[in-house]
């Protein structure tokens, strides 16, 4: 299993919380890459509801990773 941004923003819009069916079922109706079905099915945790990528996907970049400074601008 590899997540990249690409594949991971097609996630970014899925109906949180939601179990590993929901997203299987969320990735193929909105259309999203054969690698990112691929990905839901290899997680181990079927019963178990994600509350955001972050829980699949550990290391997706969140706003805290940026280093700019919002009031700059």
């Amino acid at each position: 299993m590899y997540w990249t941004l690409e594949l991971a923003s097609y996630l970014s819009d899925a109906p949180w919380p939601a179990t590993k069916d929901e997203l299987i079922d969320y990735a193929i109706r909105t259309g999203a890459p054969l690698e990112v079905v691929e990905n839901l099915q290899a997680i181990e945790d079927e019963d178990d509801a994600y509350d955001s990528i972050e829980e699949i996907w550990p290391d997706y970049p969140t706003d805290e990773d940026y280093l700019w400074n919002e009031d700059e601008y």
